[in-house]
């Protein structure tokens, strides 16, 4: 089970309906909310959250775990990528914040470390607990692997057991060199350099027929799909 708030990118419509925001009238919703009151879409801008209304959502979250629980789910990602709410907070893209939840580092990433603390404690410590994470902006200025790096230290001590490594999402025109194992190098980097297992999502070359990537020959990054951790941990009994 996979727990997110869209953030700035809420009241939209589906992808294949082009992906575009909503007003009420069409079938949308508002307030949407971010760290900022800074659109990802033009126009449609998004309320900044204060300090109540992020503690009101990190208790949610840790709700969300609960019920997931009771419903038999065995695995439970925190998503914070693709520039929705969670990832916002840690992009100064969209975190043009002044108090303890923007500006430097350990204050942007006081959101998502809160929500993985709430999550925890409701998800039993025998369970995997997952977290996607965008490593890179693909933008001057955004967020970027080094900074994905320390953030997966802080989130092993607060008892996430792998790294989803994806990216992107952010910044609308950015340019994203996709292809198969694009993603990769961000899965092997904060493995090695943050100690914590990893996945890579996005254009697998598991998917392709006749094509292997490196890395899926040498075990550079780990598991190459996330699911695949989890059935490992869950094979053993219990979390890695």
């Amino acid at each position: 089970m996979q727990l997110a708030h869209a953030g700035r990118k809420g009241s939209t419509s589906q992808p294949w309906k082009g992906n575009k925001p909503l007003t009420p009238q069409q079938g949308g919703f508002l307030p949407i909310y971010a760290p900022s009151a800074v659109p990802f879409y033009d126009g449609h801008v998004p309320e900044a959250l204060d300090e109540g209304g992020i503690a009101r959502i990190v208790r949610a979250f840790g709700d969300a775990a609960s019920r997931a629980l009771n419903a038999g789910f065995r695995v439970l990602e925190i998503h914070a990528a693709h520039g929705y709410l969670l990832h916002e907070f840690l992009s100064p893209l969209a975190n043009r914040r002044t108090d303890q939840y923007g500006g430097s580092f350990d204050n942007r990433a006081r959101a998502i470390l809160e929500v993985a603390r709430a999550v925890r404690a409701k998800w039993p410590e025998r369970l995997p607990m997952f977290t996607r994470i965008s490593s890179t902006d693909w933008a001057e200025g955004g967020w970027d692997v080094e900074q994905s790096i320390e953030l997966a230290r802080r989130l092993a001590r607060e008892g996430v057991d792998l790294i989803d490594c994806s990216s992107g999402g952010m910044a609308p025109g950015a340019k994203i060199p996709v292809g198969p194992g694009y993603q990769t190098q961000f899965a092997e980097r904060i493995r090695l350099e943050a100690g914590i297992p990893t996945g890579a999502s996005g254009a697998h070359p598991l998917a392709l027929p006749g094509r292997a990537h490196p890395a899926q020959r040498t075990g550079r990054y780990g598991h190459p799909r996330p699911r695949n951790a989890a059935q490992s941990v869950l094979a053993a009994g219990g979390r890695a």
